[in-house]
């Protein structure tokens, strides 16, 4: 799954409304349900702690109740463990595939490539879900082993490396540069304006002394941005995007106008096999909050949810 994260400049979102069709997106349609009567017992049955039997099979599983069915891949997670409940279950109740939550650098060190190239961590592994090892703290030496294991072996990668790489701020800055986005969309010159145009000015911090006196003579129109978001490390240097008017609701606040810093995500799925893509837009989430306020989230109680007009 992939999101794009737009913030307008003192703008409407006309831009970025615009040119997300021209952004990759990954999504997982489930449209397999099985029969709700049996899916308490098919869990139990299917889930490693509750099963009677590791060597249960499909036909097997197939008797409990009509529509039942058995899967012989798990859904991997490489994530914090709270929260994601509700993807389990629905992963479950829709199309009957076991999910495994497990820490970076325990469980998957301990799998293995079998001859097909197939990942094995007790049993076959379908797709690994990244919730976690996004920013180089997150690796040890056997982290990275096992990161190198999962790339080569034939699971689904949510993300895979490169796409991955791509949310970073260092190639996001590479992919301003002129010419670059040219080799993407060869021939589509309004696509390459169109996708340029939502681009704030992303810099190194090589400190040449051109960039170094721009800085120096309006300091208030850039800040520094980590790689990842929620790095710490590894910044480059952004324009500032300058905050826009809203009301905010807050509990035991008045309402009133305030400037705020707004951030459209556009949520999806791109899936790739070779040179044969598949990208769908399936969801937006608006989020505001003061330009007072630096940091934090909604779970934090600084930034709220919001809702966009379009017109």
């Amino acid at each position: 799954m992939h999101s794009s994260h737009f913030s307008p400049h003192q703008d409407t979102f006309h831009q970025p409304l615009t040119v997300q069709t021209h952004y990759n997106r990954l999504v997982d349609k489930i449209s397999q349900a099985g029969e709700p009567s049996s899916q308490v017992i098919q869990r139990a049955v299917m889930t490693k702690q509750k099963r009677l039997n590791g060597s249960l099979k499909q036909i097997e599983i197939n008797t409990i109740a009509p529509g039942g069915c058995g899967v012989s891949a798990y859904y991997y997670f490489i994530i914090s463990i709270f929260g994601h409940r509700y993807i389990e279950n629905e992963l479950w109740n829709s199309v009957h595939i076991l999910t495994a939550k497990c820490f970076f650098c325990r469980q998957i060190p301990m799998g293995f490539l079998d001859e097909n190239e197939a990942l094995c961590v007790q049993m076959v592994v379908a797709i690994v879900y990244f919730r976690y090892g996004y920013i180089p703290q997150n690796y040890t030496e056997r982290s990275w082993e096992a990161r190198l294991m999962m790339e080569r072996s034939l699971a689904v990668k949510c993300p895979d490396i490169s796409t991955h790489l791509a949310g970073t701020k260092k190639v996001q800055q590479e992919l301003g540069r002129p010419g670059v986005l040219e080799r993407f969309f060869p021939g589509e010159p309004d696509v390459v304006d169109q996708i340029r145009a939502t681009f704030a000015g992303l810099y190194t911090l090589d400190m040449k002394v051109t960039r170094l006196s721009m800085a120096l003579a309006k300091p208030d129109q850039f800040v520094l941005k980590p790689q990842r978001g929620g790095g710490r490390a590894a910044y480059v240097w952004m324009d500032k995007i300058r905050p826009v008017h809203n009301y905010i609701l807050e509990r035991g606040t008045l309402l009133k106008l305030s400037t705020c810093i707004c951030e459209l995500c556009t949520f999806g799925a791109y899936v790739r096999y070779t040179h044969r893509q598949t990208c769908i837009f399936f969801h937006i989430v608006l989020r505001t909050k003061s330009d007072e306020l630096s940091d934090g989230g909604v779970a934090a109680g600084v930034t709220v949810q919001d809702n966009p007009l379009f017109v």
